[in-house]
């Protein structure tokens, strides 16, 4: 296995070398660490695995895999093992000798290719399945095929372009647990690109969050989960997504989300025009809560419910997630904050934070309503 490194990695095209797609994208994959790299459609995020691949040429910047430059390193070279979206199976070839092609192609003894391809497909439970070609396969198996003739090689590090993005709800979710196992079994090096951030929650040690303007954040998954550093990562981390809204600061110091005064402690220099972000789960029912609305829509999961909660003063409504029995449709109902789960940002989108932690003996002295 082996460490990735980027410094100052750009990447443009032809005829836009004013328009960076990447720009100064700097960071370090440890060693049998699993990175993830989340962000919208068109953010460049498989631009930039491609690059760690060799597929795609640098325009700026250097790559370095175990300490050594490939900057001008073929991609067969860099020893390195890539799973796409779309498997890249041959159909005419049964699942034993699609697993089996890189070794094949390098020449390696067949008594050798037996025992390593017997070894791969029954640490992916595909023993039974070696004789069948990839049309008599599900969506699931065609992707564990893909994954086998990468482990098979043993490379340096494994690099995945979206590879559950083909299969449905159940099976991403049973694949996510099945990659995550893979991880700690192998110990391997793993640099991960979707665009589901829950896939990037759930498998990541860190996450890269790319977005328009090259990369906003990178940190463990609740690191950039509790201290989003914009409000892009704030609205693109978690699910239910963040409810962000405009809030103002008085001249007194208080934080006002529509008519609710909230228990926050500004920071010397704070701006007038915020951004006040709350993530649904961290709104509590309250029959004093500082937030009153009307609810608009709810929706039932089961164990929990989403309530759609309309304020005064705000052009959207709150989402609230409820574990309990949810208020009905139409009806007027109060909640409030959680204290210290408020998140705040200027008008540039960038976190503030708060000043001595807010408490109830803090919110009586400066006149603000209880919050529990």
């Amino acid at each position: 296995m082996a460490s990735i490194a980027l410094q100052g990695v750009g990447k443009t095209y032809p005829g836009k070398e004013a328009h960076y797609i990447l720009r100064d994208v700097g960071f370090t994959i440890g060693d049998g660490e699993f990175v993830v790299l989340v962000g919208p459609s068109g953010c460049g995020k498989s631009t930039l695995l491609r690059m760690i691949a060799g597929l795609e040429e640098i325009s700026a910047g250097e790559i370095s895999i175990a300490g050594q430059c490939v900057n001008q390193t073929p991609p067969a070279r860099r020893g390195l093992a890539m799973v796409f979206q779309s498997y890249a199976l041959y159909a005419h070839m049964t699942v034993f000798d699609n697993i089996a092609f890189g070794l094949k192609l390098a020449r390696v003894p067949k008594a050798e290719i037996k025992a390593s391809v017997q070894a791969v497909a029954k640490m992916l439970q595909m023993e039974h399945l070696l004789e069948r070609r990839p049309p008599q396969l599900s969506g699931g198996q065609r992707q564990r095929v893909a994954i086998g003739r990468a482990i098979v090689r043993k490379p340096r590090a494994f690099l995945f372009d979206e590879p559950l993005s083909n299969l449905d709800a159940a099976l991403r979710a049973d694949m996510r647990v099945e990659i995550a196992r893979l991880h700690r079994q192998l110990g391997a090096t793993m640099v991960y690109v979707t665009h589901d951030q829950v896939e990037a929650m759930t498998l990541a040690d860190r996450i890269v969050v790319l977005g328009p303007a090259g990369v906003q954040q990178i940190g463990a998954p609740m690191h950039l989960y509790d201290r989003p550093a914009n409000v892009f990562v704030a609205g693109f981390i978690g699910s239910p997504k963040m409810n962000l809204a405009p809030g103002t600061l008085d001249p007194a110091g208080r934080l006002w989300l529509g008519n609710a005064a909230l228990a926050w402690q500004a920071p010397a220099g704070a701006p007038a025009q915020l951004t006040i972000g709350i993530r649904p789960e961290h709104l509590q029912p309250d029959p004093d809560g500082v937030i009153d609305g009307q609810v608009l829509l709810v929706e039932r999961l089961g164990a929990e419910s989403y309530v759609h909660l309309a304020v005064a003063g705000l052009d959207k409504p709150l989402m609230v997630v409820v574990q309990d029995l949810p208020p009905a449709a139409g009806a007027r109902w109060r909640v409030s904050p959680v204290i210290g789960r408020l998140h705040v940002f200027d008008q540039d989108g960038r976190r503030i934070e708060a000043g001595a932690p807010a408490t109830n003996a803090a919110a009586d002295a400066a006149g603000l309503p209880e919050v529990a």
